[in-house]
């Protein structure tokens, strides 16, 4: 196993042990399984599967983006079934699978805006009437948790007074524009579940992700942590496709997904932040890392420019800043993300670079 996948997962073990034994007997199904936070996801229950207690782990995906290279590594051991399989039209009766005592991951979307926005109408399917099929299939079972990933993007560009952003704040977000089709599924997702948590009393819990980055993202993902990592692994020089001052906190993903399955684990309706409080910085600030790191690892010799996108739509409705309020995660789940960007950066390109992925 990768040595920075290695200590991540271990790392993530460490921080939810103490609630950890919430997964004795208990039935793991997720949606969406092989994407970039499928990937932790996955090879976190496949590594602790016995030490957890878990009976069973069944993924499904539709690959739509394309089948993970990493998959038949994980698969090999025979701790996790996976099933090709589209959560908006497929039939969730002819996935076999034990529903008692479950624990149900949806996060079948996609969630980068170049993808998103060249599938809008099955990113808005996934997000509604995959979301509300999955929970009709589950909500006479014996279900444990049921964890939906929502999107920091549901609250839109927020105001000057709303950031950094807490969860009670609303959004201000454009409901036609090329951002709406997951802006407001999303939206909408989070009042599906809100609607049958109260109707059936389920223990269904909301993520709003901010800007998670790391290992397991793939170079062609069209997300800035990506683009900056396989222009500085291919030698090339960073581009950034806007005049560079967007802020962001970026959320390192062992440190997002020890949130998650906090999230996952709470065991009653709630919505939270899940990403990092600080530092916010600005993409050209999030370059200039990357260009610094890049050159103490491996001699790298690029520079960083802008340039304007080929797709008319890149930079339509892309918010101004984006930063979360993340005080009910820390008190409520004890949440502490430990990892911050420069350390998170330097520990993405060494996966990469003991991965030899171009």
């Amino acid at each position: 196993m990768n040595s920075i996948l290695k200590e991540d997962l271990e790392n993530i073990y460490k921080n939810i042990e103490q609630e950890s034994k919430k997964f004795e007997n208990s039935n793991i199904f997720i949606t969406g399984c092989c994407g970039f936070l499928g990937y932790y996801f996955l090879n976190f229950f496949n590594f602790y599967k016995e030490q957890l207690g878990i009976n069973s782990i069944v993924a499904v995906d539709n690959f739509q983006v394309g089948k993970p290279h990493w998959l038949q590594e994980i698969l090999k051991d025979g701790k996790i079934e996976l099933e090709e399989f589209d959560i908006i039209d497929g039939d969730l009766s002819k996935i076999s699978r034990d529903k008692s005592n479950s624990f149900v991951i949806h996060m079948a979307s996609i969630a980068s805006p170049v993808f998103y926005r060249k599938y809008p109408i099955k990113t808005i399917e996934a997000n509604i009437w995959g979301l509300k099929r999955l929970l009709d299939d589950y909500k006479d079972e014996s279900l444990r948790g049921f964890l939906f990933f929502s999107s920091s993007e549901i609250y839109g560009d927020p105001t000057p007074e709303n950031i950094p952003t807490p969860e009670t704040y609303r959004g201000n977000v454009n409901t036609i524009g090329p951002r709406a089709c997951y802006d407001e599924s999303k939206r909408f997702g989070e009042t599906i579940c809100y609607e049958y948590a109260k109707e059936y009393n389920l223990p269904i819990a909301l993520a709003r992700p901010f800007n998670n980055y790391g290992p397991g993202m793939k170079l062609g993902d069209k997300r800035v942590p990506a683009d900056f990592a396989k222009a500085v692994i291919n030698n090339e020089d960073i581009v950034i496709l806007s005049d560079g001052k967007p802020t962001r906190t970026f959320c390192y993903i062992s440190d997002a997904i020890t949130g998650y399955l906090k999230v996952l684990l709470y065991g009653k309706f709630d919505v939270f932040n899940i990403g990092i409080s600080k530092p916010e910085i600005s993409i050209l600030e999030l370059a200039r890392i990357y260009e610094a790191k890049a050159k103490k690892l491996f001699d790298y010799k690029g520079t960083v420019k802008y340039q304007v996108s080929d797709e008319k739509n890149y930079l339509t409705d892309n918010p101004n800043r984006r930063c979360p309020i993340i005080t009910k995660a820390e008190l409520l789940l004890n949440y502490k993300p430990e990892i911050f960007v420069e350390e998170g950066v330097e520990r993405f390109l060494k996966y990469i670079v003991e991965e030899g992925i171009k």
